[in-house]
């Protein structure tokens, strides 16, 4: 399939049409994947600046377009104003720092650009579907971050006064936007994602595997670098990419969302600590794991790995996995900031539970399942 069939298709009245921007990350390869299994059949659009490494855009058309040129937008996609029926939004860019005024004006772009392009005579269209995350309930900059009495953060709580959070914006656009017609949507709030791409910027599977291959092949111990908080407490919510595309369709399609903008937290449902399952995960990834020496809160994984890409390219050629740049794959300093948070951010499910969404996963199992994934997909060793 291909954008040259974009102009002249006309959909049945009947038929689901997807369009996915975003299609080559985490959330987005897995919700093409679980619409091309289900009942009825969909007809997929996905959208991204650049088609994904695999042979995954054979699944779907793809459409290439950047989303920041509106020109080029309108004439990409107001060809399918009047087929599209659900739309999923799992995109943004990270150019700026996330609490800046730049950012917010850059993701309120693309997200106006592609409603003004599907909108004006959008006669199937149903639902959109909108991916924020869990840091709305935070601010990372206008206030002083502690650890306070453990909190679980619901869809109704308040939107933070101080800072800058790009969040806000999309859901004032599609407020805006919508507001004059029957189309509903909704919001997906995930936490720390769990999935396999390599188009993603805060990619914690990619950078936990990569740092565990470099673990291993340099005879290096398997170490937990962050606050002792981190490591002992539960205090971050895991969100399997499947769970959370699931729930995309779910509150999409189910009939159960009525009502324009809700939100609903998109998270695993059972908590964790890195305390528990850090030993697990090192074993399935094959490396020393000394249960007395995992945690170090002196020890940077940015330091340690940021000058050694040329080991990840030797691993590459030796175990003959998918050309990948470590970029691609491993942000180091993200995952020293995960293991430092300064907040707790836990959410309830409450909301979505009650609206009849009620697959639960296990942290631990979604880790593990994702490696096994990208060890399918040669993207990490065995």
């Amino acid at each position: 399939m291909g954008t040259e069939n974009v102009s002249i298709f006309r959909s049945d009245e009947d038929e689901n049409v997807a369009l996915i921007f975003g299609v080559t990350g985490l959330v987005g390869r897995e919700i093409v994947k679980t619409l091309l299994t289900s009942k009825p059949r969909w007809r997929i659009y996905g959208v991204a600046r650049n088609p994904d490494i695999d042979s995954m855009t054979k699944m779907y058309s793809f459409i290439s377009c950047d989303l920041l040129n509106a020109s080029e937008t309108k004439q990409k996609l107001s060809p399918l104003q009047e087929t599209v029926s659900h739309v999923f939004w799992v995109t943004w860019s990270g150019e700026y720092p996330l609490d800046s005024d730049e950012c917010c004006l850059q993701n309120r772009a693309m997200l106006a650009n592609a409603l003004d392009a599907i909108l004006p005579n959008a006669k199937r269209l149903k639902h959109f579907s909108l991916q924020t995350g869990m840091k709305h309930y935070v601010s990372l900059v206008g206030e002083t971050l502690t650890r306070r009495d453990l909190c679980y953060y619901s869809e109704e709580c308040p939107r933070k006064s101080s800072g800058r959070n790009f969040y806000y914006v999309l859901e004032d656009l599609l407020k805006e936007k919508i507001s004059g017609n029957s189309v509903v949507w909704s919001v997906q709030r995930p936490g720390l994602l769990m999935g396999s791409s390599t188009r993603t910027l805060y990619n914690f599977m990619g950078s936990l595997c990569v740092y565990g291959a470099m673990c291993k092949y340099l005879n290096l111990p398997f170490v937990f670098g962050g606050s002792r908080e981190c490591w002992e407490e539960s205090y971050i919510d895991g969100s399997d990419a499947n769970l959370v595309a699931e729930q995309h369709i779910f509150a999409a399609t189910s009939g159960s969302v009525r009502d324009k903008g809700e939100a609903f937290n998109a998270i695993n449902g059972v908590g964790f600590t890195w305390k528990e399952i850090w030993p697990e995960i090192g074993r399935k990834l094959g490396v020393q794991v000394n249960e007395t020496k995992m945690f170090d809160e002196g020890f940077s994984i940015a330091r340690e790995m940021g000058e050694r890409k040329h080991v990840w390219d030797e691993i590459v050629v030796k175990e003959r996995l998918v050309r990948t740049d470590i970029e691609s794959l491993a942000n180091w300093v993200f995952l020293d900031v995960l293991f430092r948070c300064p907040v707790k951010l836990l959410g309830t499910r409450d909301k979505i539970d009650s609206f009849g969404f009620k697959r639960k996963y296990r942290t631990l199992d979604s880790i593990l399942y994702w490696i096994d994934v990208m060890r399918d997909e040669k993207l990490i060793p065995l």
